[in-house]
């Protein structure tokens, strides 16, 4: 039986009227999916939309969370996407289609307490921008950003790929592009090129702005706690793919300028419209590579997205393979470490996450079985692959400044 979603209310003709009374925030329910499958969800947010010919209030828009998804696939739906048969009017699921609604959990690693991530969650629980067009590419966000106020109701950022300044409408940007753009590449040195792939290395102290919106637009694609409120104590690293057009972004990472816990990574993304093309993992390459200049051992800072997780034990991992399947007799964790620059932690960590550390004869050995080696390694050529003769660099603390 349907809760009772409509009440009888007296308009000014003597006819009765059917006004809708919207569903209530917190009310747990199924929504259909992208795939026409129903899945449990509950609603964070409503609006109003108002009928652009009458002028007179119209339908409820609901933003939902769907049960077990992360927060990226959050989104906007109309009242016909719900089974409106599975809620009360408690706004609970129904006995029979009951599913718990238990504490998930948080993507991301790290020492943020309760407190704090249900502070940060309820400030940023609704996507203020819908999408993003960035080049060529036009991106559905994932996850709130603290964009300024006056372009917190836009639903589309239309940015200049080169030197990341953004507007509310295409012929602001078009505009922009024709007469006051006079970038062909982010600003900063270029650092590394090799083939079609360049990478620039961009300092907040020279080019402040550019870095607050890079991390801007980061956010809109990161739920991070901290991504976006100073950037001054890091560098930010910005690969490009280029052509006759100039150096086109696909992703970038950060990195402490001064480092107490051996972070050589703050934070990563590869834009959506660039994933699945190894270019994270070429970033985590490139991070060591860094390292290695350094002189220094290198760890992700914490905590880490779940997709970053992903990269960095792929990464992890087929580094390791790629020294165990030519080295002949023992080797050690220190070993490993010093030909990586992985700390030792982290080394442990992938092989028990792979189940490549065996108990034997009384102690723990590392044993690479045929199908390990061909799935994670033999399989997994990278497209990646550091040039370090191409790098031209120096370490941070090395700087005359």
């Amino acid at each position: 039986q349907y809760c009772v979603l409509y009440s009888w209310g007296m308009g000014k003709s003597s006819h009765n009227v059917i006004t809708a009374k919207p569903l209530e925030l917190g009310a747990k329910l199924f929504c259909r999916w992208r795939n026409q499958d129903y899945k449990p969800c509950e609603v964070i947010e409503r609006k109003q939309k108002t009928n652009v010919e009458t002028g007179q209030p119209g339908d409820w828009e609901y933003y939902v969370h769907y049960e077990g998804l992360n927060r990226r696939l959050d989104e906007w739906v109309s009242l016909d996407r719900f089974d409106l048969g599975s809620v009360t009017e408690e706004g609970k699921l129904t006995r029979t289609s009951k599913r718990k609604f238990d504490h998930e959990e948080h993507e991301e690693e790290g020492e943020l307490d309760l407190a704090t991530l249900k502070e940060h969650e309820e400030a940023t629980k609704v996507k203020n921008i819908s999408r993003v067009v960035f080049g060529q590419w036009q991106m559905e966000t994932w996850y709130f950003s603290p964009f300024p106020k006056e372009y917190q109701q836009a639903d589309v950022l239309y940015f200049c790929e080169f030197d990341l300044s953004f507007f509310s409408r295409r012929e602001q940007l078009q505009r922009y592009l024709l007469h006051k753009c006079p970038r062909y590449h982010p600003p900063g040195d270029e650092i590394y090129r090799d083939s079609t792939i360049s990478i620039f290395e961009v300092d907040p102290q020279n080019q402040r702005i550019y870095c607050e919106n890079l991390c801007l637009l980061a956010k809109l694609f990161l739920d991070h706690k901290t991504l976006y409120y100073d950037v001054e104590p890091f560098l930010f690293y910005i690969v490009c793919e280029v052509d006759s057009d100039g150096a086109h972004m696909v992703g970038y990472f950060s990195k402490e300028k001064h480092s107490s816990e051996e972070y050589n990574l703050a934070c990563i993304l590869t834009l959506p419209c660039y994933q699945r093309k190894g270019y994270g993992k070429l970033m985590i390459a490139f991070s060591y590579e860094l390292s290695k200049r350094e002189r220094k051992l290198g760890t992700p800072e914490r905590p880490i997205s779940d997709l970053g997780l992903v990269s960095y034990r792929s990464y992890w991992v087929y580094a390791l393979l790629e020294i165990l399947q030519k080295h002949r007799g023992s080797i050690s964790i220190q070993e490993l470490s010093d030909m990586t620059s992985f700390r030792t932690d982290d080394i442990v960590k992938t092989l028990q996450a792979f189940n490549l550390i065996r108990y034997f004869g009384g102690q723990h050995s590392i044993y690479v079985s045929p199908n390990t080696l061909e799935t994670y390694y033999t399989k997994a050529k990278p497209n990646w692959i550091i040039d370090s003769s191409k790098l031209q660099w120096t370490p941070y603390s090395e700087r005359i400044r």
